[in-house]
């Protein structure tokens, strides 16, 4: 069955393709979880609801919604950043919370490349903020809760379970670029568009996860119609989305990891080494145009969005191994990467 991933906001309903498969599998050493095979949604929603919002955002006479949750009370509020990309430039977002009450807001900073975004209100009180789980936390077969607003349609509640764990999933960024959801927690939970940038947690109501793609079948394969969600949906991971939320309310913007080069896959595996950036970190680690790098502290690179997840996942200034390929010899290289805004 051929199976496409789509963003999961009203306004970022573009179809992208799944490029890793590989499955977590449970992890070691995490606490014990429900022995339910669901959470007692209800207490759940009840607890999670307060934190969680839907956001619009237009510009001109285009517009779309999505999802949020409090994460600050002073006001910031996580969401991703196709959500509200779109005003970005001179539009405008709105936050509906809850109860009912609606506000404008403003873009505190953007992520494009993981796909994050906080923004944020102001001459609000008693915000209730939705606490952060832990990924090391996160189980496959453990039950969760997403909440959102699929369709506009807000404080919905859908519950399953992780599926699994550890993919990488790309999706549309801005300007035709890629964004990349790395390490994202897939689950069965129904993830609809306009559940992007909500909430994804666990029966102690904990953030783990940012709901951010759902998988739908082609239109072509569901007989010219759309199939809807149909269980596969991906989230990124808390941990991930609060290191970078943190970033963006503290400096406005978020810092990446940098190679210094310019790749494309290999087909028999690894990436080609286009070019080098002279006096980048590639460079100074004696890495050469031509070079093949096969993998990166001792996994295997099967392609460009390998390396581009390393830039998400690892800070400026951390050492990383380097495996690769020169004219047929194998070799090893310590690399410190660099730093890209």
């Amino acid at each position: 069955m051929a199976v496409a991933a789509v963003l999961g906001a009203v306004i970022g309903g573009v179809v992208v393709n799944a490029n890793k498969s590989d499955a977590g599998g449970p992890r070691a050493g995490a606490p014990a979880q429900q022995a339910a095979a669901t959470c007692e949604a209800t207490q759940v929603a009840e607890k999670t609801l307060p934190s969680v919002v839907t956001i619009s955002a237009s510009k001109g006479n285009t517009g779309g919604t999505g999802s949020g949750e409090v994460i600050r009370k002073e006001g910031y509020i996580l969401t991703n950043n196709h959500v509200i990309s779109l005003a970005a430039d001179g539009g405008k977002v709105s936050v509906l919370f809850n109860d009912g009450s609606s506000v404008p807001a403003t873009i505190t900073g953007r992520d494009p490349k993981a796909d994050l975004a906080v923004i944020k209100v102001e001459g609000q009180s008693n915000l209730q903020v939705i606490p952060f789980g832990k990924s090391s936390d996160v189980e496959v077969g453990q039950p969760v809760v997403a909440l959102g607003a699929p369709l506009g349609l807000s404080g919905t509640v859908t519950s399953g379970i992780v599926s699994a764990l550890d993919r990488t999933i790309q999706v549309p960024g801005d300007n035709g670029e890629m964004a990349l959801l790395v390490s994202a927690v897939q689950t069965d939970a129904a993830i609809n568009p306009g559940n992007s940038g909500g909430a994804l947690v666990n029966c102690a109501s904990e953030l783990i996860g940012v709901p951010s793609a759902g998988a739908t079948i082609p239109s072509s394969e569901a007989g010219g119609g759309s199939a809807g969600d149909i269980g596969l949906g991906f989230a990124i991971p808390v941990d991930l989305a609060k290191s970078i939320s943190d970033e963006i309310i503290e400096t406005g913007t978020v810092t990446h990891a940098y190679f210094g080069v310019s790749v494309v896959t290999v087909p028999s595996g690894g990436v080609y080494l286009r070019s080098v950036v002279p006096g980048g970190p590639a460079a100074k680690a004696g890495l050469q145009a031509g070079d093949i790098i096969t993998a990166i502290d001792g996994n295997p690179v099967n392609s460009t969005t390998d390396l581009a997840a390393v830039t998400l996942t690892k800070n400026p200034g951390d050492v990383i191994t380097v495996d690769y390929t020169r004219g047929g010899q194998k070799a090893s290289t310590k690399l410190t990467l660099g730093a890209e805004r």
